[in-house]
């Protein structure tokens, strides 16, 4: 079944207090690393996050990242998806997602 994009701003409209803002809340930036850390880009369940919150805090989470343009979100009516906009925040932001990579390997900022 095709879902519907839910998508935030162009990749030019991005704006950086608004990602700053997205990332500071502990539980988005953990999704965040885990997004950055895999490669294959494809979409994922928002259910597949072990986040230990609600199920209507995970739903906010996820529309703060959206609108801030750090993912997109896909809805097929009974559930999402989530897809990192890897190109889009590259772009934007060089290095940002290598930083998210670095936490989520407990390792420090790269050079």
């Amino acid at each position: 079944m095709a879902g519907t994009d839910l998508v935030g701003p162009e990749a030019d409209a991005l704006d950086l207090g608004a990602v700053l803002r997205a990332l500071a809340d502990e539980h988005r930036r953990s999704v965040m690393t885990e997004l950055a850390a895999d490669r294959s880009d494809g979409e994922r369940g928002c259910n597949s996050f072990n986040l230990p919150i609600s199920k209507q805090t995970q739903t906010h989470h996820f529309r703060v990242l959206r609108e801030a343009g750090l993912i997109d979100e896909i809805d097929y009516g009974n559930r999402k998806g989530i897809r990192l906009r890897r190109a889009d925040v590259e772009k934007r932001f060089p290095g940002l997602l290598a930083l998210l990579e670095a936490e989520s390997l407990g390792g420090t900022a790269p050079r």
